[in-house]
C-alpha cells in the first residue's frame, strides 16, 4: 500500500498567503507590461538566436527550446511575430496545444545578455505557402509557421543569468537594447535608460539573494 505524504503545514495555498511572504513590486515593475512590439523589443528578438515556448495543452504543459540563427523569429508588425517550426521528432507537443488553447508564452535569450524578453499573446497554426517562402534555411522550407497575436511583453533583470553564470566569459553583443533602453520604451519613458543602466550593475548585485 501506497503511503500517505503528510500534509506540509507550511503549504502557501492562497494569494493572500502568498502575499504575506514576498515585498509588494515596485511601480515599474508592474508598468513595464507593453501591449506590442515597439522598436526595442523587436531588437531584441532580432538579436536572439534561441527562445523557449510555453503551451499549455489536454495533456497538460510543455516548455520547448525553439532556436536558429539570430532573427529567426520575425516580428511582422507590431502586434504579430512570426515562428517558424523547423523540423523535430514529429511529437508536436506545442503545436498540438495550441490547435487546442492559443494561449502561450515566449521566453527570448541572447547570448552574453544578461536580461530576457517576456512575451505573452494567442497563437495560431498556418501552412500559408507564400509566408513558409519567408523562411528558408538549410535549403529547406519550414512545415508550418506560427503566428502571435501578442498580448504582452516585458523585459526580465539579468539576476537569473547572473546566478547561473549562464555567460560567463562571453560579451555582451553590440547593437542589443539595454535593460534601461526596454524599460524607458515600455514604461512610457518612466525610467531614464542611462542612470539606470549605469546604476544596474551594483544594483543586482545588491539584490541578488
Amino acid at each position: 500500500m501506497d503511503s500517505i505524504a503528510p500534509a506540509d503545514p507550511f503549504a502557501v495555498s492562497s494569494l493572500e498567503a502568498l502575499a504575506t511572504l514576498y515585498e509588494a513590486p515596485q511601480p515599474r515593475v508592474l508598468a513595464k507590461v507593453h501591449p506590442r512590439l515597439e522598436a526595442t523589443a523587436k531588437a531584441f528578438i532580432a538579436a536572439s538566436p534561441y527562445c523557449l515556448l510555453a503551451t499549455h495543452g489536454p495533456q497538460g504543459v510543455h516548455c520547448t527550446p525553439r532556436g536558429d540563427a539570430a532573427g529567426f523569429v520575425t516580428a511582422l508588425d507590431d502586434h504579430t511575430l512570426a515562428l517558424p517550426d523547423r523540423r523535430g521528432n514529429n511529437r508536436l507537443d506545442a503545436l498540438r496545444d495550441i490547435v487546442a488553447r492559443p494561449e502561450v508564452a515566449l521566453l527570448f535569450l541572447v547570448p552574453g545578455v544578461g536580461e530576457t524578453l517576456r512575451v505573452n499573446g494567442r497563437a495560431r497554426i498556418t501552412a500559408d505557402p507564400a509566408l513558409l517562402a519567408r523562411f528558408p534555411a538549410g535549403g529547406k522550407l519550414p512545415t508550418t509557421v506560427v503566428l502571435v497575436q501578442v498580448q504582452e511583453v516585458f523585459m526580465h533583470c539579468a539576476k537569473a543569468m547572473m546566478r547561473s553564470v549562464l555567460w560567463a566569459g562571453r560579451a555582451r553583443p553590440p547593437g542589443v537594447p539595454t535593460a534601461g533602453e526596454l524599460l524607458a520604451a515600455h514604461t512610457n519613458g518612466m525610467i531614464e535608460p542611462t542612470s539606470y543602466d549605469a546604476e544596474a550593475p551594483q544594483r543586482l548585485l545588491d539584490t541578488m539573494y
